[in-house]
């Protein structure tokens, strides 16, 4: 095997076949979505070269700047609470559960499973105001409150699709991070605790520093899937009310879909690929400067 790993011809041989399907699955699809930015058109209508008058079309509309800061500000916080959360479910495993039953970790996990529409219709029937209260509206009026449209308000629409999401994903990443908290050497926790280090410092000094490269997976993967939502806010907001919790994804769709407008609709998309791009480089530079470090 090693021999055969050693002669060029062969490893080539061996990944034409998977290059080949990567680069029309990927390559040419990203190639052809770029020649369509600098086009204007549909495949009924046809196409019509216009240069860069797309990309001064997205700068200059404020419902995409709207969608792009929308996108941002969700990417960010979803991303600190999946991650945050995600990990003190590992660490209460780790230090409160681990001789427990596997059913904890499964119970946890469970709502990563369930279909999005699902969670979605769940959410909006604990938060609903009209025609039924929602439980959450009752608690609130139950304690004096006033009854509240939850989802038909920008402020707290935005809020209520970041609970979901959390909701559904800390099951994820609080196995993903404790996969990488069980690899950290238990004779070392062991010394620190004979050394009378309680939890806190145990975390701080020992475990925070030796989980950082997981950590560093784990936001890459929710910051590019919380760039990247669609299907979550279309279950539960539609976008709205109004465009108030439209991300570029689901804009970039009704532009390209509803509109058919393909050359700007492909302009969206590929400012969200640009920016899970710099997002993804910025946090992996940054991070593995840390790790390095500590």
């Amino acid at each position: 095997m090693d021999t055969v790993f050693r002669n060029r011809t062969a490893t080539v041989v061996m990944l034409l076949p998977a290059l080949a399907i990567y680069t029309v699955v990927m390559v040419i699809p990203i190639l052809w979505s770029v020649t369509y930015t600098f086009q204007a058109g549909n495949a009924i209508s046809g196409f019509e070269f216009v240069g860069f008058d797309n990309w001064i079309k997205f700068f200059g509309d404020p419902t995409a700047i709207d969608a792009l800061w929308f996108t941002v500000r969700y990417a960010l916080v979803t991303t600190v609470l999946q991650v945050a959360v995600g990990y003190g479910l590992a660490l209460v495993y780790i230090f409160f559960l681990q001789n427990k039953s596997p059913l904890v970790r499964t119970t946890i996990f469970f709502p990563v499973i369930l279909p999005t529409v699902a969670v979605a219709l769940m959410f909006s029937r604990i938060f609903e105001a009209a025609p039924t209260e929602g439980p959450v509206n009752t608690i609130l009026q139950w304690l004096g409150g006033d009854l509240t449209d939850f989802l038909g308000t920008p402020s707290y629409a935005f809020w209520v699709i970041i609970l979901m999401d959390v909701w559904r994903s800390m099951g994820f990443y609080g196995v993903l991070l404790y996969a990488g908290l069980v690899e950290i050497p238990q004779d070392m926790m062991e010394s620190a605790r004979i050394d009378g280090a309680g939890t806190w410092k145990l975390i701080r000094r020992i475990v925070l520093p030796m989980s950082l490269p997981v950590l560093l997976s784990a936001v890459i993967f929710s910051i590019n899937g919380t760039l990247k939502v669609f299907d979550s806010i279309v279950a539960l907001t539609n976008g709205g009310p109004g465009s108030a919790t439209t991300p570029l994804t689901l804009y970039m769709f009704r532009t390209s879909f509803a509109y058919g407008q393909y050359g700007y609709g492909s302009t969206v998309a590929f400012v969200l690929t640009i920016l899970c791009l710099l997002v993804t480089i910025f946090i992996f530079r940054s991070m593995r400067r840390d790790v390095t470090e500590s």
